[in-house]
């Protein structure tokens, strides 16, 4: 056991939520040695131990653990009771009033503070025998009370539900411990809703029933024909209280939703025949008689198409001209005085949709004005634009479309009044979106929209390797790696270590500097988040040496992480309740709001220690101080995933490619990240894996019935 004193540092890596300033804390673990930081002890649990001797005891109730005990009186009442003044807290409380600056009433309030602490403190030691942390405790206590031994003993799987902070794995490793059988309904019932979950993220909004119940038996590690039939009562039970939805499909077997996705998909069809059947074409204008903007036959017809419909998609790949008629449809609305607006599903893509247009452009969250609470009941109020106050504009124009899952298409849907006309503006061969459906795919292939898809590549662009490369590659056609062309290149590269170096080398020596590349330009892109040359491992080392440790630089542990001024940095998950703002001259705020996103990206530009806040300004402008305690939301970004990069462009892209899981090493993740390039693409690796990626069309199936529920209206 070591102990350590004020006089001594330890760093230790893992989460330390839920507890405070001046706490006197136990943690198991191990001692690691860390390639870049040292000496490390790595945490695996950790719990509260009440303070034993008078420092500590000072240490804990200067912390402000107690409201209204500070630092001073804390210390004078030390001074009075000593070694005893815990006792006396909590056995004698009235002889607080013996120290200066207490009353009998600020002493009733201690004791009652005490009391409540002590009935939490017997929570969190029962608690402790099933590994869970202190801030989950906390938040368990918060929600039961002293019912929570019951739910423990009886149900832990209704935590699952109740608690949002509580994983079925979590609640089985309780149940586990607790001695509930391993086939009991309760367990069945959450791993099936369990199972419908994990496949929703890797973007399904049903499975078919047989799949189910494999995955289900699976990951409960169970078998045998006694189960089926509680499987089969347990999914009857489900859909009686419609958490699912069970649906016949063409071949007679069951297709089995969450019950959301059912609604969300049927609504999402529904809208979209009334926008197209309530639509009054707008009048067909003369095309731009400037050079500016010269259309071809296809381009000119997608026009004429847009104008005639209440929902129009427009397709095609890098080339091919979708701005260039987006400008010109945009040019003909502004003509006729018809309101619209922009939107895409990142703030990078919103960005770059105002540059290419002219036209200012915001993200579809902000369009629709995000706010509320994300727990709330009522998910409309995620929303501040809905189906009772619509948006107030004739046309949306929607581009990167092939990165909307199905809850984003339904939020916007619901803020389109009838008569609202939507255009949709994407590349269908793009990975699909990260949340769950494949959303413009099954819109364009119910054939009841009008669609244009652009196929021209036009000679500027065609001069581009990375376009005419990425056309190549969208057909299956070998690209020639052999020729180091200024736009296109490859590094061929054995072993991950090597790789590793190369990396290190183009972003911090080579590259920046060259034909005007700044450091910022760089953005590598990776298949995958494990292994040596996933994100994980390549964001530890590229902070080492592009962003190493100064005096000059503050920084703070966050879990496994190392947060330094000066770091790119993105957000992981969707908090609709950070707040951010811009600023303009003189520092001014011009505009303010809530709402950072999965995926948006920006730079670490200050840690405040002393307030635990950390300043993220982001590439459209946005700042937000996250409190220490929000970090979790953020992870480092010189490497992101190339499924991350979506709707995001960037000067200079680096592909690391020597191998990974099957299922990503594909055709549409390749083409993907090269499309993501605007001046040039670096490959580092095998050529051969490239040739491989090219060979593979196995994106995986996704089960979706948006484009059935559209072709039976």
């Amino acid at each position: 056991m070591t102990v350590v004193t004020d006089s001594e540092k330890l760093t230790c890596v893992g989460s330390a939520m839920g507890f405070s300033e001046g706490e006197t804390i136990e943690a198991d673990g191990i001692y690691v040695d860390h390639s870049v930081y040292g000496r490390q002890f790595k945490i695996d649990s950790l719990r509260s131990v009440a303070p034993s001797d008078m420092i500590s005891v000072l240490r804990y109730l200067g912390s402000g653990a107690i409201t209204g005990i500070g630092e001073k009186l804390a210390q004078r009442i030390v001074d009075r009771f000593g070694d005893d003044t815990l006792r006396v807290m909590e056995e004698e409380p009235e002889r607080l009033s013996e120290v200066k600056g207490i009353s009998a009433r600020m002493a009733r309030s201690i004791t009652d503070q005490m009391l409540e602490k002590k009935n939490e403190r017997s929570a969190m030691i029962f608690m402790q025998q099933y590994g869970l942390s202190q801030n989950l405790i906390v938040k368990l206590y918060d929600k039961y009370g002293d019912g929570l031994y019951n739910i423990i003993r009886n149900n832990p799987y209704k935590m699952v539900e109740d608690v949002p902070s509580v994983g079925f794995r979590t609640a089985d490793e309780i149940a586990v411990k607790a001695g509930i059988e391993t086939d009991s309904e309760y367990r069945i019932r959450s791993g099936i809703i369990y199972v419908l979950q994990q496949m929703a993220y890797l973007g399904h909004c049903f499975i078919p029933e047989e799949i189910l119940y494999e995955n289900t038996l699976k990951l409960l590690s169970l078998s045998g024909e006694s189960i089926r039939e509680i499987f089969e009562m347990q999914e009857e039970a489900l859909a009686i209280d419609r958490q699912i939805i069970i649906r016949i499909n063409e071949k007679g077997g069951k297709n089995i939703y969450l019950g959301s996705f059912d609604s969300m998909e049927r609504f999402c069809a529904h809208r979209l025949k009334e926008l197209r059947d309530t639509f009054t074409p707008y009048e067909d204008t003369e095309p731009a008689k400037s050079g500016d903007i010269v259309l071809d036959e296809l381009q000119e017809r997608a026009v004429k198409e847009c104008l005639s419909n209440g929902v129009f998609i427009l397709s095609g790949g890098p080339g091919t001209g979708k701005t260039t008629t987006i400008n010109e449809i945009i040019r003909r609305l502004d003509e006729q005085e018809i309101s619209f607006a922009l939107a895409a599903p990142t703030g990078r893509a919103a960005k770059r949709m105002t540059e290419t247009t002219g036209y200012e452009a915001q993200t579809i969250h902000r369009l629709l004005e995000i706010s509320g609470d994300i727990e709330s009941a009522d998910k409309k109020l995620f929303y501040g634009r809905n189906e009772e106050n619509p948006l107030e504009v004739e046309t949306v124009i929607i581009d990167e479309t092939s990165m909307l899952d199905i809850y984003l298409l339904r939020a916007l849907l619901e803020a389109l009044e009838p008569g609202t006309q939507l255009i949709l503006v994407g590349d269908v061969d793009q990975l699909p979106s990260v949340g769950p459906g494949q959303v413009l795919k099954d819109i364009m292939d119910s054939d009841a929209f009008a669609t244009v898809r652009l196929n021209r590549i036009y000679r500027q662009a065609g001069e581009s390797h990375i376009i005419s490369y990425a056309h190549m590659i969208n057909n299956g056609k070998h690209i020639d790696l052999s020729v180091k062309y200024p736009d296109f290149f490859l590094l061929e590269k054995e072993d991950p270590g090597t790789v590793q170096q190369y990396l290190v080398q183009l972003c911090a020596k080579v590259l920046p500097g060259r034909n005007g590349i700044t450091a910022g330009d760089i953005q590598i892109l990776t298949p995958m988040r494990k292994g040596p040359l996933g994100v994980e491992h390549l964001n530890e080392m590229l902070q080492k040496y592009l962003n190493p440790p100064s005096d000059e630089k503050l920084e703070t542990l966050y879990g496994n992480t190392i947060f330094r001024e000066g770091d790119r940095v993105m957000q992981i998950k969707n908090d609709y309740n950070l707040e951010w703002e811009v600023r303009g001259h003189y520092n001014v705020s011009i505009r303010e709001g809530k709402g950072v996103f999965n995926g948006d990206t920006g730079v670490a530009e200050e840690i405040n220690t002393a307030l635990r806040l950390m300043k993220v300004v982001f590439d459209d402008g946005r700042t937000v101080y996250y409190p220490f305690e929000k970090l979790e939301e953020l992870e480092l970004a010189y490497a992101v995933t190339i499924h991350k990069s979506q709707g995001s462009e960037y000067p200079v892209v680096i592909l690391p490619l020597l191998s990974g899981p099957p299922m990503l090493m594909n055709r549409n993740l390749l083409y993907t990240g090269v499309t993501r390039a605007r001046q040039c693409v670096i490959i580092v690796g095998s050529g051969s894996c490239v040739m491989n990626m090219i060979d593979t069309d196995s994106e995986q199936h996704r089960y979706t019935s948006l484009k059935e529920r559209i072709c039976e209206l």
